[in-house]
């Protein structure tokens, strides 16, 4: 497969998966989006590293 064929499929998933929560259950979505609002930018940085590093995992172990 080619990059360009895998992108917009790859971009459509994570568009499916963030938009399961709010869908499922907007209350507590919402919820986490104040907690969010409320943490420090060094908190933030660390979950966005660990979710890349996990997609990385998850990538390396499919290949």
């Amino acid at each position: 497969m080619d990059f360009w064929q895998v992108l917009p499929v790859a971009i459509a998933l994570v568009f499916i998966i963030e938009g399961m929560l709010p869908f499922i259950s907007p209350n507590r979505w919402r919820t986490m989006l104040v907690m969010v609002e409320q943490m420090d930018d060094r908190m933030i940085r660390n979950v966005g590293l660990g979710s890349m590093m996990f997609g990385v995992l998850i990538l390396y172990l499919m290949h």
